[in-house]
């Protein structure tokens, strides 16, 4: 078994039994670094979206032949998104996107990449590839499809096609190979790898000075920092974009996650999410919440987040974005499995990854069909992904199919995912 953490699994765990034995974790976080972010009145983003849809809807108003400024209001649109993780703002851009194409008759390749973004953004990830071959074909800014092209075919589990895609943009002093480079290193579980070309690609974003470049490469070095057990650094980055952009809710997630997960202080996890969904709205935030709420033992609290959640989802906007809790909270409620069963096919057939795989092998496996999860993991799963949730339900699997040889192994390689799986989890690792 491969792991995906090399040499660096038996550092990690040491390291983590050591602590386990002091009982006691150092302190990464401080409250003052960050309460000044918590509580803002302000949002730029959601400013500068507004005034932007007030002037293109103005402009498009006076003068409806000049479809360019649907493209406009498309960025608007999606800016709002990321602004307020209000789905309803996606689906606004895809219709004006969709709108831009038609007028252009699907021949003009930058409108067909941004209509791809908006539809990889929505997890749907085949007619993101189907609007990137169009573009591809067209063979305008070919260099830029092919890295969308990488993107897709990675997320629908085409790896070689992917592979092959990247080695077609090759280029070392490139910020958009070395975050793909990356990428692709640590879906071959190479988390070393994927930290150095991600550095890499930081130093380029800091030299260029572009806030958006900077923004995204903080939080994603980051969350690989969290991966490796590096927290302080992880920490730092998350602090470094919210230096930036004082609303980042992803970089909030990730200190709220430190201090809950590293740091088991679940009540102030708890006061940093409650001020970012003030103003955020993406479900999943519902569902950290309730997970916390467990941990603590507040079951109301958590009644309440589960049902904002599934509040949520009553919108159908969402299509297929949320399959994965979706099958995992059937799942876990164990009278709804059926339907778990149900969307994780769906998920399958949308995206045939490891990770699509995995829900199916969980969901037939809680319902009593040990043999088709074991057939799933055989020729679906392992060794082809290093994802620690992943690997946790195979060696469930295994465990109960008396295969204790390989559970193992996957329990050596989780207890040095403790930090990224949570508190919740870390008994039932440690029960494997």
């Amino acid at each position: 078994m491969n792991s995906k953490y090399n040499i660096l699994t038996l550092v990690i765990v040491l390291l983590l039994l050591a602590n386990c034995k002091e009982g006691t974790t150092t302190q990464i976080t401080n409250s003052n670094d960050y309460n000044a972010y918590l509580n803002i009145s302000k949002n730029e983003t959601l400013e500068r979206a507004k005034k932007n849809e007030m002037f293109w809807s103005q402009k498009l108003e006076q003068t409806p032949n000049q479809y360019p400024y649907k493209g406009k209001l498309a960025t608007t649109y999606s800016n709002y998104f990321s602004a307020t993780g209000q789905v309803e703002y996606l689906k606004k851009a895809e219709d004006y996107l969709r709108e831009l194409n038609d007028n252009t008759k699907y021949n003009n390749a930058s409108y067909l990449k941004s209509l791809a973004y908006n539809y990889i953004s929505q997890h749907k990830f085949k007619d993101a590839l189907l609007h990137l071959t169009k573009a591809e074909l067209i063979a305008e800014d070919l260099q830029e499809t092919r890295k969308m092209l990488f993107d897709v075919h990675l997320e629908l589990g085409n790896y070689e096609m992917a592979h092959t895609y990247l080695n077609t943009f090759e280029n070392f002093s490139d910020f958009d190979y070395l975050i793909r480079l990356s990428k692709w290193s640590d879906h071959k579980g190479d988390l070393v790898a994927a930290i150095k070309y991600m550095e890499k690609a930081l130093t380029i974003a800091e030299t260029s000075n572009l806030a958006p470049l900077k923004q995204w490469s903080y939080t994603n070095i980051a969350d690989f920092y969290g991966h490796a057990g590096n927290i302080q650094k992880s920490y730092d980055h998350y602090l470094k974009a919210l230096a930036l952009d004082p609303n980042d809710a992803y970089a909030k997630k990730g200190i709220a996650w430190i201090v809950y997960s590293y740091e088991d202080n679940p009540q102030e996890a708890l006061r940093i999410l409650d001020a970012v969904t003030d103003s955020y709205f993406a479900p999943d935030y519902f569902l950290l919440k309730a997970e916390i709420a467990e941990y603590l033992g507040n079951e109301i609290l958590k009644k309440e987040q589960l049902a904002l959640y599934d509040n949520a989802m009553q919108n159908e906007s969402y299509g297929d974005m949320y399959n994965k809790y979706n099958v995992l909270l059937h799942v876990e409620a164990n009278t709804t499995i059926e339907k778990a069963i149900s969307i994780a096919k769906t998920e399958v057939r949308n995206r045939p990854t490891p990770q699509s795989y995995d829900l199916l092998a969980w969901a037939h496996f809680n319902n009593g069909n040990l043999e088709e999860a074991l057939h799933i993991v055989d020729h679906h799963i392992i060794n082809k992904t290093f994802e620690p949730e992943t690997l946790y339900h195979v060696a469930e699997i295994y465990k109960a199919a008396g295969n204790y040889e390989d559970v193992t192994p996957l329990k050596e390689e989780l207890l040095a995912s403790t930090f990224e799986l949570g508190p919740l989890m870390k008994a039932k690792i440690l029960n494997l």
